[in-house]
């Protein structure tokens, strides 16, 4: 039976020694004070280029991160695969600006997927379309009323060639793939982008997957019309379903600009769309793949639970259960035991280069209410148990 308070098998991975550095580490990420101090000494230290790497990778990197490229993975992809859980190989660089940056992204990605096609313990790959290509243009072409130089439309076209290059590995190589979700402002576009890739490779499997934010408020009626383009055009319309990373950032833009927020209007909105749309796509499994990409106890266990109620086997490959590595253990592994397909996010690359995610992680621990407790206390209570034991 499915338990999420079983800790023997949600650390089974974990040592002595890599439980203490967890319980250090959520400690440390639970304090707002030492987390805004620890950002400051990090971003002066790199800006000075001080040797950091040392600490950084032994830390907050090892706990989040599975390696600086893809073959130092390897040993978490194992290890992961061995217990019944996926990995995600989530090549995390942010903020690069230049077009032989951006080549080389694409590269990378395509490497993961050629990757996950030779190892059966890598069910997906996945992408952010920032990661290729310049953030203004972006906005730009999410602007139907602005019009594009000619100059501009060569690069939107370089952009969508890099896409198409990327999702039809992932066609040749059977490897589904994840367009991740970005900010308001710039995922109009990636929303038609990412139908486009579907309306040509979705038609017998589903291939490409668009990520649903479902703490927009707009994003449950998205969801119906993509039920409805779907089944018009007889594909499956694969999501990630996720609750969203950019909350304070939109809200505080769309103040500045003097629009209505897209964002609802408080946590029991989100929770209440989220479960909602588990539930719709369920019931209409025909036309959509899902992957829950959720660190919540109780929509994981509401979608396990509804699982059952359509008469969808537990390891059903349309479903997928989705959590970052470093976190949420207790939910992976517990389904996992239980049969359900449950993939880890493995984010790599360069100490240097991932910063950015990783201060994003120590944030975001910090500014979710309960998250970091809950972690703490799963820790305290399987270090308790081992000492019973010993």
């Amino acid at each position: 039976m499915l338990n999420f308070e079983n800790t023997k098998i949600a650390f089974k991975l974990k040592s002595n020694l890599d439980l203490n550095r967890a319980l250090w580490l959520f400690r440390v990420i639970g304090s707002p004070f030492i987390v805004k101090l620890g950002k400051a000494i990090t971003l002066a230290a790199l800006k000075l280029r001080l040797p950091i790497n040392f600490i950084v990778k032994r830390t907050i990197f090892k706990q989040f991160c599975g390696g600086e490229n893809i073959e130092e993975c390897s040993e978490t992809i194992t290890a992961l695969g061995a217990h019944g859980v996926g990995t995600i190989l989530d090549y995390s660089v942010e903020g690069k600006t230049k077009d032989d940056d951006f080549e080389r992204t694409t590269q990378i990605i395509i490497d993961t997927i050629i990757k996950a096609n030779s190892k059966k313990e890598i069910p997906f790959a996945v992408f952010k379309i920032t990661g290729i290509s310049d953030f203004g243009l972006l906005e730009k072409a999410n602007n139907i009323d602005e019009s594009l130089r000619a100059e501009e439309q060569i690069k939107l076209d370089q952009i969508k060639e890099r896409i198409n290059r990327i999702c039809s590995t992932a066609y040749e190589k059977s490897v589904p793939v994840f367009i991740d979700a970005e900010e308001s402002w710039i995922q109009d576009i990636i929303d038609i982008w990412a139908f486009e890739m579907m309306l040509k490779f979705n038609t017998s499997k589903t291939i490409v997957y668009n990520t649903v934010q479902m703490y927009r408020h707009d994003r449950f009626e998205f969801l119906k019309k993509c039920k409805e383009d779907a089944s018009k055009n007889g594909i499956t319309y694969g999501v990630k379903l996720v609750r969203g990373a950019y909350m304070e950032k939109e809200r505080a833009r769309a103040l500045e600009k003097g629009y209505p927020s897209p964002i609802q209007k408080d946590k029991a909105a989100t929770d209440k769309d989220y479960n909602k749309a588990q539930d719709f796509i369920l019931e209409h499994l025909s036309d959509f793949a899902l992957v829950a990409g959720t660190h919540n106890e109780s929509s994981s266990l509401m979608l396990s639970e509804a699982l059952k109620k359509h008469s969808i086997l537990n390891n059903d490959p349309r479903v997928y259960f989705a959590q970052l590595l470093g976190m949420s253990d207790h939910i992976s592994f517990n389904l996992a035991n239980e049969g359900f397909n449950v993939a880890k996010y493995v984010p790599f690359g360069p100490v240097k280069e991932v910063m950015p995610y990783l201060l994003r992680r120590a944030d975001e621990n910090t500014s979710v209410a309960g998250q970091t407790g809950r972690e703490l206390g799963l820790i305290l209570t399987e270090k308790k148990r081992r000492r019973s034991r010993a």
